[in-house]
């Protein structure tokens, strides 16, 4: 077809189409979008009303979109003024429109068919979307925007749906006395209770929140999740490189940070509880790599006996894990949170650092998810083989650190 020339078999259509319904000319133009490309809908209703030597119809008195198209001015208006707040380079608009107008829609399309047709919907969005790129110099982005805008155009409301803003870095914990994560009250399940002197909380802060505190107040974020490579238990220290992470921002306001800055003052006002390393901006498919990764760890433990330790009975033991698999039913002190059932581990090193009368201290690397304590004392036969086992000798557990997670 060329350009400003309407084909007849479409012309017939649109007055068909016309002989029953008055319809402004971006809603006439709409249901014949894909015939010319290089017309908008407007100016391509106007030349088929006038080939028809129809009389024009105001937006207001449009028996299909009832003055709607003509509020695109205000809907953009609107959106504008919900983003000012918020630091992004790409967006998407999206729109709700009144059900009257999407039934009269289906109405026409008996008449037109839907070859040729675009939706007012998606009409709206794209003009929409065009100011604002053009106004606040952002992309529009249907993959991935940064923010999406959703205007509800039945009562001039716009809300956001914002993508959460991803860091990775790796955490040490240098406190046997602060969890990975923040862990609710059971009792009032994070309401605040007198249990837990209405913290809502079990333990008066993590890691999880020593971190997400200087990073909220950076983006002005609403939320944070926090996920790592596996996790520690409280009274163990997380040393050596650390532990990567990936922590989620949700309803970030800002998205561009010094993230120098950042893992500064986090390490500076938690001096001795934990500290932050190569903090970097990540996404939500590494959250999924770090979680799905098997990550082997190297750690130190240290243990004691009933009775001093009998050095060729720990050598022998020491000796004989590397290289091992060792089978480990769920360990009685996780068993109210962990499924019933035997987990079969590797030991790849294990190594004499210190025997000291009841005293001794190992180095080891394992298997990611080798419950290390219970390797060490048997869990009362739910780990075997064990170290109490071998050396046929009651352990006790004094301290545990993970020393490097590998992988990375």
């Amino acid at each position: 077809m060329e350009p400003n020339t309407i084909d007849k078999n479409i012309l017939e259509i649109a007055r068909q189409l016309a002989s029953k319904h008055k319809l402004c000319d971006n809603c006439l133009g709409r249901f014949f979008y894909k015939t010319n490309i290089n017309l908008t809908n407007n100016k391509l209703g106007s030349l088929i009303r006038k080939q028809l030597k129809i009389k024009k119809t105001d937006a207001e008195n449009c028996w299909l979109c009832e003055g709607l198209i003509e509020e695109i001015p205000v809907f953009t208006k609107l959106v504008e003024d919900k983003l000012k707040n918020y630091e992004f380079k790409t967006f998407l608009i999206g729109s709700k429109i009144d059900e009257n107008i999407l039934e009269k829609e289906k109405q026409i399309l008996e008449i037109t068919g839907s070859e040729y047709v675009e939706s007012i919907k998606n009409e709206i969005n794209r003009e929409i979307g065009k100011k604002i790129e053009k106004k606040l110099c952002k992309t529009v982005d249907f993959e991935k925007p940064d923010i999406m805008a959703i205007i509800d155009t039945c009562f001039n409301i716009v809300t956001l749906q914002i993508t959460s803003l991803y860091l990775y870095g790796r955490y040490k914990k240098y406190s046997r006395e602060i969890p990975q994560t923040r862990w609710f009250c059971k009792i009032c399940h994070g309401k605040g209770c007198r249990k837990c002197c209405y913290t809502g909380k079990l333990y008066k802060t993590s890691v999880e929140e020593l971190i997400s505190k200087e990073i909220l107040d950076a983006t002005h974020g609403e939320d944070v999740s926090f996920h790592g490579a596996g996790r520690e238990d409280i009274d163990v220290r997380m040393l050596g490189n650390g532990r990567p992470f990936v922590i989620e921002i949700k309803n970030p306001q800002v998205r561009t940070l010094d993230l120098k800055n950042i893992q500064k003052n986090i390490n500076k006002k938690n001096k001795g509880l934990i500290e932050v390393i190569n903090l970097r901006y990540s996404n939500k498919e590494e959250v999924n790599r770090i979680k799905k990764a098997a990550f082997n760890k190297v750690y130190r433990v240290v243990f004691s006996c009933g009775k001093p330790i009998n050095n060729e009975k720990l050598k022998k033991a020491v000796q004989s894990l590397p290289g091992s698999k060792i089978n480990q039913f769920t360990p009685s002190r996780v068993a109210h949170r962990r499924a019933n059932m035997v987990r079969q581990k590797h030991i790849y090193k294990c190594d004499i650092e210190l025997v000291e009368g009841t005293i001794a201290i190992l180095t080891l690397e394992t298997e990611s998810g080798t419950y290390v304590k219970e390797l060490v004392t048997g869990d009362n036969g739910r780990t075997t083989p064990s170290i109490a086992e071998l050396i046929n000798s009651p352990c006790k557990v004094l301290e545990l650190d993970v020393t490097e997670v590998k992988g990375e």
